[in-house]
């Protein structure tokens, strides 16, 4: 007789999630607290309300994340605005986690953030958040993957606008460094994206080829219930929502996010389906909802791969004969610039020196050093 493989699970905080527990539910806040404290407490108790187990911020710095000269990037207003300009608006303050997290510990719910750099995975070990997730964005940033998983926590992350073989690079790393709690989520990068679109058929493909991940879904339809349901229903043990106080209130994330009624239904209708699961009842899904098996960067998700997966700058005028440094290179989004070499090749280019004036938030690229 063939035994079944046992279901991976570990423990976020004081939730013990995967294998046989309830869907873990995460109210992802991220930059929807616009730049009011009380606005993100007023947030945390909205998924508090509802029944989500986790709320989620953002925490990343503009200077680590894109070069000055980005370029504009559409909101979901309609309008263009500066990337740049948007990221430094909805930074979260350092001196805010602490409060947040203890504000959560005291609601019982647990509390982490999306990390976007080392420095901001250091300062959020500083306060003992219990988890890290990485955007989809960071999924080819393996220098900061790596750094994470040193630390030994659990760690999320979200497979948007990937290919398989970068999710299966990811695992690797975690490997490496021995840490064998990693959770990933399938996502679609696209806000908000068509029902047709979504491929939960790629919740199975993970289950299928990472048996010692826990696999969830972050989704960003603007339906509540539909997408989630049916993740649920394919094995997805983690859900995450984008939540707001108000779908009009200005920002690039707050029109396509729940807000605190559809939370409550969308919380409600997992749980129920939960429960018929449990007691054996068949759940149908839809087959629009289902879509292809194969993880890979699907026409819709090429323009924010481009402009998001980041890719190693100058950030200082660099002469010819210069050793490249952390001092003066960098792994960034691009934007609109020209791209440099991928994250993975950062410390290998460290010591190398310059075959020319390399100017500053310019790409660094092969011909721009003497190897050795």
């Amino acid at each position: 007789m063939i035994k079944k493989r046992r279901e991976k699970e570990f423990i976020i905080g004081k939730t013990k999630i995967g294998g046989k527990n309830p869907c873990f539910i995460v109210a992802e806040i991220g930059i929807n607290f616009n730049g009011k404290y009380g606005n993100a407490i007023k947030l945390i108790d909205s998924a508090k309300r509802a029944g989500c187990n986790a709320v989620k911020f953002q925490f990343f710095t503009a200077d680590k994340m894109y070069t000055p000269m980005a370029g504009e990037d559409k909101s979901g207003e309609g309008r263009k605005k500066d990337i740049y300009k948007i990221v430094q608006e909805n930074e979260l303050p350092e001196a805010w986690i602490p409060k947040l997290k203890n504000y959560s510990d005291k609601k019982n719910i647990e509390f982490f953030a999306t990390v976007c750099d080392e420095d901001g995975a250091d300062i959020l070990e500083k306060y003992n958040v219990g988890a890290y997730k990485v955007a989809s964005y960071e999924i080819t940033h393996l220098p900061l993957l790596r750094h994470i998983a040193k630390k030994k926590k659990p760690v999320i992350f979200s497979c948007g606008a990937s290919e398989i073989k970068e999710v299966i690079e990811v695992m690797d790393v975690f490997k490496e460094e021995k840490n064998g709690e990693i959770a990933l989520l399938h996502c679609m990068a696209k806000y908000d994206i068509a029902l047709a679109d979504l491929n939960l058929n790629i919740i199975k493909t993970f289950k299928s080829l990472f048996p010692e991940a826990i696999i969830g879904y972050s989704d960003h339809s603007a339906d509540p219930v539909k997408a989630p349901v049916a993740a649920v229903i394919l094995g997805a043990k983690i859900i995450e929502k984008h939540i707001t106080l108000d779908k009009k209130m200005p920002g690039p994330d707050h029109f396509f996010a729940l807000d605190p009624i559809e939370l409550g239904l969308m919380v409600r209708a997992i749980r129920e389906t939960e429960e018929k699961i449990n007691n054996g009842v068949k759940v149908d899904i839809s087959l629009e909802l289902l879509g292809s098996f194969q993880r890979k960067t699907y026409d819709y998700e090429q323009i924010p791969r481009n402009f998001t997966h980041r890719c190693i700058f100058a950030i200082r005028d660099i002469k010819k004969g210069d050793a490249l440094s952390k001092k003066n290179i960098a792994v960034l989004r691009p934007g609109n610039e020209k791209r440099g070499l991928e994250p993975k090749y950062y410390e290998f280019l460290l010591g190398h020196k310059a075959t020319k004036n390399i100017c500053q938030y310019e790409g660094v690229d092969w011909e721009d050093i003497l190897l050795k």
